[in-house]
């Protein structure tokens, strides 16, 4: 059968373990090939192959709900359910999503794109199905990774407590995106290590069944004598203590015991987590042998040698700011630096490396990230945290309550920030400025090239109280680095002034050359244009804006986040509450969620686009005639 042949996962049901071999194999093949072209999560992919098919096989979905964890790993599961003829445009735009998406297929139940949210649903719908009384199985499929932030915990727990029937599928490859950190990641490396009791409680099991009538007797009996033996060889009792049934470790790329596994989940009416051990990038040497994280998830490469195509020549942004926050850090021992899960995203593996007791990977714990920064602040250090704008979202309360309430010394690096393109809705960095701007405390910057960026860590790593530097995916201009006036805080710069100008661009960050671009097209129809950056973008330059109130000038703002409570709004309330009667408008990122694509493509698509802002910009400059 060509994968392209499959319409839904029924076919398994006839397959043996002989032909699923086959066809991990041919999957497998068809990822290498097929992610090679449009790039993605491959390492992910390659190690749930086996996986994916043998809950297929078991299972019936739609009916039977499986809900991936994360979702990145769920490229085996589109392949068996209809879309693989869609791969060409995976994760392009207006093509098929790199996380599961209800609107793509019935069989995709749980959309996620940030970890440690299957648990907390899997709960959800199985409460539903118990009060229905219908019946079927919720499987979720979490990663040792994420089974470690706080989210998780909190649902086995519950889970552990309400006894509800569910399948928990624990995939373990020692790696969530970067190598795992923490105590929970060293308690799986034990049970990996000492699986002989497991087989044994489990084999003994499956003996005991078989003895007529007197069998789940004394099953139940020896129960208790394996399950107190278990306290003293194996910490799967963590999750026995919670109230949820261990069996384990499964190699997760051997279909006999999948299968095994699986089969003996059927009788037991409550909770079970299966201990999966696979290998992250099995079948593909450059994926396989990953040690830092690379293979996660990247774009085009060579099959034959595992390169990465249209690398450019520069800096990405991450690592240009991680390297001056380092450098600083050699001359400032009160600087530190941490991420939830992201040294190599956030390129902070050099200061790993080099200054490993000043630096702390905390795993997929934003909320632990903003806190502990918080206390580190508390305790006198210099505290930056690289993060995600999509996962600092996740750290919301945190930021507010322990950060900026009590005004501490918090350097927030805010990686991605803008239109993040292939990842789509879940991973745009478009709701950061909305989110920080209310907060009384807090400054926000964002550079308009890596020389103005020096100048604001300069500046944020000598600022007393929580600030934050945001700063986009991609590389630097690749600027010579020369010397600029010192920034000053809630002062914007006048890029290119004019004397009799006809209006004003205020923007920050990339959207600054879009302003400057269309200057020049508007230079050219006899329009005076005055283009501003924002550099910060809070607090805002108030006496820049009381002069242009003073003039009535038009005032067009253009920034790459969403407009709802961006810099665009703050001004038009600032104008009105300041009783100025100029026209102002924004164009910004309208108020829904934008999904994959070419950030070029996205950008048109919002309007954001040198001919928009001319065409914005000469509708204003007509009505203030």
């Amino acid at each position: 059968m060509r994968l392209e042949e499959i319409e839904n996962p029924s076919f398994l049901k006839e397959k043996n373990d002989d032909e699923l071999e086959e066809l991990a194999q041919k999957i497998r093949e068809f990822l290498i090939e097929s992610c090679a072209e449009t790039g993605g999560h491959i390492g992910a992919n390659l190690g749930v192959v086996e996986l994916t098919l043998a809950l297929h096989r078991f299972y019936n979905s739609p009916e039977d709900k499986f809900l991936f964890d994360v979702g990145h790993q769920a490229y085996i599961h589109k392949i068996l359910t209809g879309r693989t003829k869609d791969f060409k445009t995976l994760r392009q735009y207006k093509g098929l999503s790199g996380f599961p998406k209800m609107s793509e297929s019935e069989h995709d139940v749980w959309e996620a794109g940030h970890s440690s949210t299957s648990l907390s649903a899997a709960l959800g719908m199985a409460k539903a199905r118990d009060i229905r009384n219908e019946d079927y199985n919720i499987v979720p499929i979490i990663g040792d990774g994420a089974l470690t932030g706080g989210m998780a915990l909190e649902a086995l727990n519950h889970i552990g407590s309400e006894k509800s029937k569910m399948t928990i599928i624990l995939n373990d490859n020692e790696m969530s995106i970067a190598p795992n950190v923490g105590a929970m990641h060293n308690m799986f490396g034990r049970i990996r290590t000492n699986s002989s009791y497991n087989k044994f409680k489990y084999d003994a099991e499956e003996l005991l069944e078989r003895i007529p009538s007197v069998g789940p007797s004394l099953r139940d009996l020896a129960d208790k004598v394996k399950d107190s033996l278990k306290y003293l060889v194996v910490d799967g009792v963590f999750f026995e203590e919670l109230g949820i049934k261990y069996i384990g470790p499964v190699d997760g790329h051997n279909f006999k015991e999948l299968q095994k596994a699986l089969e003996s989940t059927n009788n037991y009416d409550g909770p079970v987590i299966i201990h999966v051990i696979t290998k992250k990038g099995k079948g593909y040497y450059h994926a396989e042998t990953d040690a830092i994280g690379k293979w996660h998830g990247l774009g085009p490469y060579k099959i034959e040698t595992g390169e990465t195509l249209g690398s450019s020549g520069t800096e990405s942004w991450s690592e240009y700011v991680s390297n001056e926050v380092f450098e600083h850090a050699l001359k400032d021992e009160k600087i530190v630096a941490l991420t939830p899960a992201m040294p190599v995203g956030s390129k902070l593996t050099k200061f790993q490396n080099e200054l490993p007791e000043r630096f702390f990977d905390v795993g997929i714990a934003e909320q632990h990230a903003v806190t502990m920064s918080a206390g580190l602040a508390a305790a006198g250090m210099k505290p930056y945290l690289a993060i995600y704008s999509t996962f600092l979202q996740r750290g919301y309360d945190q930021v507010l309550h322990d950060v900026d309430r009590p005004n501490l010394n918090v350097f927030f690096g805010i990686d991605r920030s803008g239109l993040v393109g292939a990842d789509g809705e879940t991973h745009h960095g478009i709701f950061d400025v909305s989110f920080l701007m209310p907060l009384p405390n807090m400054t926000i910057m964002m550079p308009r090239d890596e020389i103005e960026a020096k100048l604001m860590i300069n500046f944020a790593l000598d600022y007393d109280g929580p600030i934050a530097l945001r700063y986009p995916r991609g590389n630097v201009k690749g600027l010579q680095i020369t010397e600029r006036q010192p920034i000053v805080k809630g002062k914007w710069e006048i890029v290119d002034a004019s004397k009799e100008k006809d209006a004003v661009i205020i923007s920050y960050g990339p959207t600054l050359d879009v302003a400057l671009e269309a200057k020049e097209i508007l230079n050219k129809f006899g329009i005076e244009l005055e283009v501003v950056n924002a550099r910060f973008i809070k607090p805002v330059d108030a006496d820049l804006l009381k002069e242009y109130g003073q003039s009535k000038t038009p005032l067009l703002i253009v920034e790459e986040v969403i407009e709802t409570g961006g810099l665009g709004q703050y001004v038009q309330s600032y104008m009105l509450e300041n009783d100025f009667l100029n026209s102002v408008k924004t164009i910004a990122i309208p108020d829904v969620y934008i999904e994959q694509g070419s950030v070029d493509k996205l950008l048109i698509e919002a309007g954001i686009t040198v001919e928009n802002v001319v065409k914005v910009v000469q509708n204003m400059v007509e009505n203030n005639d």
